[in-house]
């Protein structure tokens, strides 16, 4: 099979198209013809070698796929030969023509959700689903603010906040991503390159702050939207795409009796199995319904994985970016 392989941390540019032997299947598996994989932040992190994990050389990135069922373990129940499923891999390996999984890491895809669809929700949606419901418990009528609101996991926020019932901000780095971000549910938008985040959020709830954060950017938006949290507001901690990871001064989250919690989405799934299925099979149903729409910005075949993730890491992609395997 081909498959796009990473030899040494060296970032996308290092990334090559190569011929590997299609891998074998354990009891509990599925193996997956795949058809698309999503390209996530984790995944360039992973080839740059700034990742907390650091995989054995060589290894295959990828997180997100989806494909058709080609082979299935003695163990496997749920899943079927011939099912069209959407399957998030722990780690890497997902940039091939075949991949593995464990079975509860696979859900089916409803008739009309396609590939392309399939293989955008699971980080994103996954993720920020999560998030908002379980760690930051965001009820309806409460303040949400998305940091880094037009990129994957940041849309999906913008879309399940509005869904939960939430008064959406979404916070961008560029006047040209403020129009979509709107479209997908945010209330108002906030440029915060050119405009003072802090002081922005307090204009736009009565000085209250938010009482939700999701941040998936760091740096100086995390610094500032510690000053503008109202009372007992919770931040919830996915990344840091400015590539400054920030340092908390305590007496912030004491003054407003405030919650700092880290997301590890992919720890937690391989702790609650079942959970998990029960998560995506109601996310996979919500975009079914047209309740949810991943936003795919850009496809590209899987030769041109390194150009995919380069326009992820340069932070010019809106939404999802899409590899699509022949």
């Amino acid at each position: 099979m081909r498959a796009i392989v990473c030899k040494d941390f060296c970032g996308p540019e290092g990334l090559r198209i190569e011929e590997t032997p299609s891998p074998d299947i354990k009891e509990d598996e599925v193996k997956i013809r795949v058809h698309a994989a999503g390209v996530n932040f984790h995944d360039i992190l992973m080839v740059k070698g700034l990742h907390q994990k650091k995989p054995d050389l060589p290894f295959i990135p990828g997180t997100d796929a989806s494909g058709e069922v080609i082979g299935v373990g003695k163990a496997v129940t749920r899943i079927r030969l011939g099912d069209r499923v959407s399957v998030i891999r722990i780690g890497w390996g997902a940039f091939a023509e075949e991949i593995l999984a464990k079975e509860c890491f696979v859900s089916v895809l409803p008739p009309n959700v396609d590939y392309i669809q399939g293989s955008a929700f699971r980080s994103s949606y996954g993720t920020a689903y999560y998030s908002l419901s379980h760690r930051g418990h965001l009820k309806e009528g409460e303040v949400l603010v998305v940091l880094g609101a037009a990129g994957g996991i940041g849309l999906a926020s913008v879309e399940l906040g509005k869904l939960l019932g939430a008064r959406v901000i979404g916070a961008v780095g560029s006047d040209e991503k403020m129009d979509l971000v709107k479209e997908y549910g945010a209330q108002d938008v906030i440029n915060y390159e050119t405009e003072d985040l802090k002081e922005r959020i307090r204009e736009l709830t009565g000085g209250k702050g938010g009482d939700v954060f999701i941040d998936v950017v760091g740096g100086k938006v995390f610094d500032q939207s510690m000053r503008c949290m109202n009372w007992e507001g919770r931040m919830l901690v996915v990344g840091f795409a400015s590539g400054k990871i920030p340092t908390l001064r305590a007496n912030l989250p004491l003054l407003k009796n405030a919650s700092v919690i880290g997301i590890l989405f992919g720890r937690w799934l391989e702790l609650n199995p079942d959970d998990g299925i029960e998560m995506n099979t109601m996310l996979l149903n919500w975009i079914a319904e047209g309740r949810l729409k991943p936003y795919v910005s850009r496809v590209f075949p899987l030769e041109k994985a390194a150009e995919a993730m380069q326009l992820l890491w340069d932070r010019k992609a809106l939404g999802k970016v899409i590899l699509t395997v022949r």
